[in-house]
């Protein structure tokens, strides 16, 4: 199978040409272009989460950690939480990530199991999709793209690591299939996989109602607030 750094250097080109051409003919904004191909870079690492250890699991959850908070900025300022607040979500954000999903995976995931595998692609680009802020949709899905595209880069870089060449003859490791697969061994991975994959899509589909909603929820007390401070400032200043 294909190693850490050429997972790595493949993933990290397929970002720079992801984000150029974006830039370059769909006028898509730089910040949006770069973080983009940043995402589809760190997503060629992704798949080895499943290793119990070493440097695709360690750089990829610390990568995770210090992301997924500040992609993550822009829905907590919608639900009209206060900057402190929001400084604590992110802390509890990084925290989870950081050492419980790292936790989670040493102990429950199986090298090349169903983190290899296709469902395991859309998850991470629905994921990626719904840490993204809610700006237009068509940014959100480019951003998620990056992330599928890196993923797809990692699965068929052991794909093709797979064929072995020995005096002009085509072989095949015991590693073919065990990436570009829509199921694998396990009983209760497929099951696990695929109910998150249902769950995801469900709330993909859903996300903007949902964050309608939590606006309606909490957006009201903060908006009041204002009011009322504003009604008070108003009145002693006319007096």
């Amino acid at each position: 199978m294909a190693g850490f750094k050429t997972h790595i250097s493949t993933s990290g080109l397929l970002g720079v040409a992801y984000g150029g051409v974006a830039l370059a003919y769909y006028d898509v904004p730089l910040p949006t272009c770069v973080l983009a191909g940043g995402l589809c870079a760190v997503s060629g690492m992704l798949p080895d989460l499943d290793s119990d250890s070493g440097v695709p699991l360690r750089e990829s959850v610390a990568f995770a950690s210090a992301v997924a908070p500040m992609l993550m900025i822009e829905r907590f300022k919608q639900l009209g939480m206060a900057p402190e607040t929001i400084v604590l979500a992110g802390a509890l954000v990084y925290l989870l990530i950081r050492f419980g999903l790292a936790s989670l995976l040493r102990r429950y995931t199986v090298h090349r199991g169903m983190f290899h595998s296709l469902p395991a692609a859309i998850i991470a680009a629905q994921v990626a999709y719904l840490l993204c802020c809610t700006c237009e949709p068509h940014l959100r899905l480019y951003k998620a793209g990056g992330v599928f595209l890196g993923f797809m880069s990692h699965l068929l870089l052991d794909e093709v690591y797979s064929f072995s060449f020995r005096r002009g003859r085509v072989g095949f490791k015991k590693s073919f299939g065990t990436a570009l697969k829509v199921w694998g061994k396990s009983p209760w991975g497929n099951i696990s996989t695929y109910g998150k994959l249902a769950m995801l899509t469900y709330v993909v589909m859903h996300d903007a109602t949902w964050m309608e909603q939590a606006e309606g929820v909490f957006g009201p007390p903060t908006h009041a607030v204002h009011s009322v401070a504003d009604h008070v400032v108003d009145h002693f200043m006319t007096r």
